[in-house]
C-alpha cells in the first residue's frame, strides 16, 4: 500500500477526520479530569474510567491521522465511535440536555457524510487510482 500525499486528501475525508481527532481529544481531556478527581473511595473506578476515555481518544486521535494517510482500516473505528456517539446523543434527548443531543448528534452525523462520501471512499481504497 502506498502512502497518498496530504495535498490529495478530500475535503469531506479531511473534515471527518479533523472531527474524529477533536472528539479524540475532547476524550482525552475527560480522561484527565477523570484522574485529577481521583477519591480514595472510587480509585478503581476512576481509574479504569480515565484509562478508557485516554485510549478512545487516542484511538480516535490515531485513526483520523490513519484516514487522512489513506489507510482504509482506520474508517472502522471511527465509524464504530459515530455510532456510539448517536447512541449518547439520543439518551441525551429531552431537557436541559437537548442542546448537547443536537451537537453530538450533528458531529456524528457530519462525519459519516463525511467518511461515506465518494471521494473519501475513492481516497480510502486499497485500489490504485485509474
Amino acid at each position: 500500500m502506498t502512502r497518498r500525499p496530504l495535498a490529495d486528501v478530500p475535503a469531506p475525508l479531511s473534515v471527518a477526520a479533523s472531527l474524529a481527532a477533536v472528539e479524540g481529544l475532547i476524550l482525552m481531556l475527560f480522561g484527565v479530569l477523570e484522574v485529577a478527581a481521583f477519591t480514595g473511595t472510587r480509585a478503581a473506578m476512576g481509574a479504569t474510567t480515565a484509562a478508557f476515555f485516554l485510549a478512545y481518544g487516542a484511538v480516535l486521535i490515531g485513526c483520523g491521522w490513519a484516514m487522512v494517510r489513506g489507510r482504509s482500516w482506520a474508517r472502522s473505528p471511527v465509524v464504530l465511535g459515530q455510532l456510539i456517539q448517536m447512541g449518547i446523543a439520543w439518551s441525551f434527548r429531552g431537557g436541559e440536555t437537548t442542546l448537547v443531543a443536537v451537537g453530538l448528534a450533528i458531529v456524528a452525523v457530519v462525519v459519516l457524510v463525511g467518511i461515506f462520501h465518494p471521494a473519501s471512499i475513492a481516497h480510502l481504497s486499497d485500489e490504485p487510482a485509474p
